[in-house]
């Protein structure tokens, strides 16, 4: 390693100091809330590149979430920037803990039991597949002791058994150990893990939990896989480690137990997500991981971000609670300080309630929020955020409503009003309109009745009554036409359910929410992107039950597992609004976040509601003897104690969220009868009782001034194929299925291509390994049956046995013109990616060994050589396209590229190839166009002169633009 050169930041305290340079072994860091934790990670991470020429692909950085990720990697790459470093940052293993175990276990497929094209199955995914296996659970001895009785319904039943088994996966639970346990509930919960494992096997699919056991069991059986990985990443770092879970910290000691060079970063007071498997103890024991107190601990304790006054609140909040058991202390002890600055003379926390017995909280809280706007110091509704428990209450609901009523727009995208939306009613309604048997076949008997039955019926005769106006009348001759149509299906049609919604989207109803709104904000957008959100909902349930169209045998089927089941089971789970990670405080609207969304977050005012929340048991029988007899490290906290420690946590983050102003609210109330609850609880109530009302300090917003939200300023990735050839081609399409993110239908075409290139990147694998021998006619037919049995598994689309035997054929011609130059690959299917100023480039490449030591660049198209004279435009936008990858690989890699192929499969007589010499002006020339184009799609220009008609005949807005 090269002499360390001197790093220097005035900005940093000399806390944070510290916590840059001690790089060397295990570090914990304890950040406060506001204490400067990302700027600290950015400045440590730089220290590592700069000062001790640490290259990128030796750090790890594991964030909570991904807009974190995002965040991190944007900041890092400005400050790089700043002093004058080039570092390709996607080198680094950055992202959620998450995502990096998928990276592991994806660079490592071969040792794991997963195929090419698994299926990633987010928690309702998971949940639904329960749900359509249950019976293969039910029949296991005993399994009602884990899942619930045959009385429950399938839909409950399934969410309890996707408990249980993310608990066995999270807990890094031994399977053997529940199936030999002589507890009949222990037994039948190894029984019901054993049987998902098999299932998710068949299906090649992962869910999250998984994706972590998956990992954690590659590392620990394959050893070579660990040393690899552990000669690899040199330093790791672990943000929010308050909330990593067992199985995540397995993984984090597995890959550092060479080196010890592990920093965790996080704030014990702040671990939230004990439900979803978090443990505290990771954090609070994290020194016990390593013998004679090797461990550096660093507490970052100075709070840039708050007024003392709220600092001092969240402080005695804090101190209101005991947190030890006589022999154990279960919270760093710590006391949070200001800044060294002037701050306002004025009280920072006030509350603003409804009197008791007088119920008139909203109009106390609207008041206020118009004596904030017109003391002229809010320059921003943005500027304000309430915080609660949850804002699917009818309370909370009836506050945002009574505030849009009076001109205060609301941002609440999990309040669980997806459903209720206008334009998802309008557009549920048509969808029943479509099929006039709806009404008959949703019945299983004569005495069945589903409440969501009601809510259908709301929306078809919502949708109907606007049927009747003159303006919609070549709707209404549509809907009739296309419903005749259904009621009597005789053969199948050429579309399913999504090609309907498209159908939909040109008629006045509906286009009106997907015009060009994006310079109008997110309320102004939230129909659009909800409108987006159903197209995927729809797509996705084609998905699961394997609907391409609509046929007579299944249709009555379909249309009721599609309202009495999926849609429900959505109905039930609560299907979260769209929101804008790079946006988390849209202008014009105050915020109605949950405190678990609200974290990481900060807002000038804040408000903190639910304050009749009392602690809560969050644990069963089942948990109790997991934890004392199964789990991999015996009991840390007392399990009684642990709602009263959750409980305090959540308020803690919750009052730390403030800058300027915290505001403790509710309706007050005094129980008079049993059974009522008061408000604000006991809890609160020694707290609530210091802090004055708004009403007894009337000058209190003369002397506070208020932050500006900051602008998040995330870098976005961008790709040439995916994003500018696109956006290129139609900017219309490129704004719906990019930038509003609508779900396409699929189409054959792109499966063919898939199949070929993929193939083609098993033979070149095998030539980097030196098994160019193993590449018979048998093998590549095998290599392409898996690829095809796994692609079709995950796609759900086919290709008739004569097109599966051209792309084979393709792929053979290939090979056969490939033999005794096999020794030119180099890289296969790399993918490659660099930061920009402004954004991300990313691309996936092929590399052959060229002359000289350079290097050439090959990209396969599935398809015949175009004519070089009448198809001009296209081989120009490919050519295009190469001169990215170049600059790309030579940007990433210092390697000289010489020339850029393309290699067209499907050319039987001629030469495959049309080759083009590198110009590095003309490179050059692509590049600063590229950074134009990226410049328009972030400026959101969208507008579409001309219409590319061969486009427009394979798009699914060609609905929507034909009456445009």
């Amino acid at each position: 390693m090269s002499t360390q050169t001197p790093y220097i930041n005035r900005s940093l305290n000399s806390d944070q100091q510290k916590a840059v340079e001690t790089t060397e072994g295990p570090l914990l860091i304890i950040a406060g809330p506001g204490s400067g934790k990302t700027f600290t990670l950015v400045e440590r991470i730089c220290y590592l590149i700069q000062s001790k020429n640490v290259s990128a692909d030796n750090i790890l950085v594991a964030t909570f979430t991904e807009k974190a990720a995002h965040e991190l990697i944007t900041r890092i790459s400005n400050r790089l920037i700043q002093v004058g470093l080039s570092i390709n940052l996607n080198e680094m293993y950055i992202g959620t803990i998450h995502s990096i175990c998928l990276r592991i276990l994806e660079e490592n497929r071969e040792y794991t039991r997963l195929k090419r094209n698994y299926s990633l199955m987010d928690e309702f995914d998971q949940q639904y597949f329960l749900y359509q296996h249950i019976y293969d659970y039910q029949s296991i001895t005993n399994s009602d002791l884990i899942i619930g009785n045959p009385q429950t319904s399938r839909w409950k039943r399934a969410e309890s058994l996707m408990k249980w088994l993310n608990k066995v996966n999270e807990e890094c639970i031994n399977i053997n150990e529940l199936l030999d346990s002589n507890n009949k509930m222990i037994k039948a919960l190894g029984e019901c893990y054993k049987i998902y494992q098999k299932q998710l096997a068949e299906n090649n699919a992962l869910d999250f939990s998984t994706i972590q056991f998956e990992t954690f069991n590659l590392l620990e059986r394959n050893l070579s896989v660990l040393e690899d990985l552990q000669q690899k990443i040199k330093y790791v770092m672990v943000d929010e480690y308050q909330d990593t879970n067992t199985v995540q910290e397995q993984i984090l000691l597995k890959i550092i137990e060479q080196s010890n060079n592990i920093c965790v970063v996080g704030d014990d007071d702040q671990g939230l997500y004990r439900f979803r498997g978090a443990t505290i103890r990771n954090i609070l024991e994290f020194p016990n991981n390593f013998p004679n107190h090797q461990c550096e601990h660093i507490q970052l304790v100075v709070n840039y971000r708050s007024h003392p006054t709220i600092i001092n609140c969240f402080n005695s909040w804090m101190e209101l609670n005991e947190w030890d058991d006589g022999s154990r202390t279960f919270r760093f002890e710590k006391e949070i300080v200001p800044k060294d600055s002037i701050f306002p003379n004025a009280p920072a926390v006030i509350k603003v309630s409804g009197q008791d017995q007088s119920d008139n909280w909203y109009e106390e809280v609207y008041n206020f929020l118009q004596q904030v706007k017109s003391s002229g110091k809010l320059n921003d509704w943005n500027q304000v955020a309430f915080l609660f428990r949850s804002v699917k209450s009818d309370q909370v609901i009836g506050l945002a409503d009574f505030l849009e009523a009076r001109d205060i727009p609301v941002y609440s995208p999990r309040s669980n009003m997806f459903f209720n939306r206008e334009e998802i009613r309008l557009m549920i309604g048509a969808i029943i309109f479509l099929f006039p048997q709806f009404q008959q076949v949703r019945k299983w008997n004569d005495d069945a009745h589903l409440q969501e039955w009601d809510y259908y019926d709301q929306c078809f005769a919502e949708f109907a009554e606007l049927l009747r106006l003159q303006k919609n009348k070549d709707l209404l001759q549509w809907c009739r036409r296309r419903a005749k149509i259904h009621m009597s299906l005789s053969k199948n049609t050429d579309y399913g359910f999504s090609r309907l919604f498209y159908e939909l989207l040109q008629f006045p109803i509906f286009s009106r929410y997907i015009q060009d709104t994006f310079r109008s904000g997110v309320v102004d957008n939230r129909p659009a992107r909800n409108l987006s959100l159903l197209s995927k909902l729809l797509t996705k349930f084609e998905y699961l039950h394997h609907i391409s169209v609509l046929s007579p045998k299944y249709l009555d089927k379909n249309i009721r597992d599609l309202f009495n089941q999926y849609f429900r089971f959505l109905m039930d789970g609560g299907i979260n609004e769209y929101e804008d990670s790079s946006d988390y405080a849209p202008s014009g609207c105050v915020s109605f976040l949950t405190i678990h969304q609200s974290k990481g977050l900060e807002f000038p005012i804040v408000f903190v509601g639910s304050l009749g929340d009392v602690p809560k048991k969050q644990y069963t029988e089942l948990d109790e003897i997991l934890q004392n007899d199964f789990y991999r490290k015996p009991p840390f906290e007392p399990i009684e104690k642990t709602k009263y420690y959750d409980f305090w946590r959540l308020y803690y983050t919750a009052f730390s969220r403030a800058q300027n102003l915290l505001v403790l609210t509710c309706q007050e109330h005094t129980p008079r009868a049993k059974g009522e609850r008061r408000a604000p609880s006991k809890y609160f109530r020694s707290l609530y009782d210091q802090i004055p009302y708004y009403s007894d300090v009337p000058f209190i917003l003369e002397n506070i001034l208020f932050e500006r939200i900051k602008d998040a300023n995330l870098k976005n990735e961008y790709s040439f194929t995916s994003h500018i050839s696109l956006f290129e081609n139609c900017a219309v399409q490129y704004r719906f299925f990019k930038e509003l993110e609508f779900s396409p239908v699929r189409h054959n075409a792109t499966l063919f291509g898939m199949l070929v290139h993929q193939t083609i990147e098993d033979i070149h694998k095998s030539v980097l390994k030196n098994e160019e021998h193993l590449i018979s006619c048998d093998q590549i037919e095998s290599w392409f049956n898996k690829n095809y049995k796994y692609l079709t598994k995950k796609e759900r689309v086919y290709l008739a046995p004569q097109i599966q035997a051209v792309a084979l054929n393709q792929i053979l011609n290939y090979v056969e013109r490939q033999e005794g130059k096999w020794s030119r690959i180099k890289e296969a299917e790399v993918d490659v990616s660099l930061v920009k100023e402004n954004y991300i480039l990313k691309g996936t490449i092929d590399l052959i060994q060229g002359e000289n030591g350079t290097v050439e660049i090959v990209d396969f198209k599935s398809e015949k050589k175009p004519d070089l004279f009448h198809e001009r435009d296209k081989l120009e936008r490919y050519r295009r396209q190469l001169e990215v990858y170049a600059h790309l690989v030579e940007e990433r890699t210092g390697q000289v590229v010489s020339k850029l192929h393309l290699y067209y499969t499907g050319e039987k007589d001629s030469n495959p190839y049309v080759t083009f010499k590198k110009n590095t002006k003309s490179i050059d020339q692509t590049i600063e166009a590229f950074d134009k184009i990226v410049n328009r799609i972030e400026q959101k220009e969208f507008k579409q002169i001309e219409r590319p008609a061969k486009i427009c005949l394979e798009c699914d807005m060609r609905f929507f633009c034909d009456r445009q």
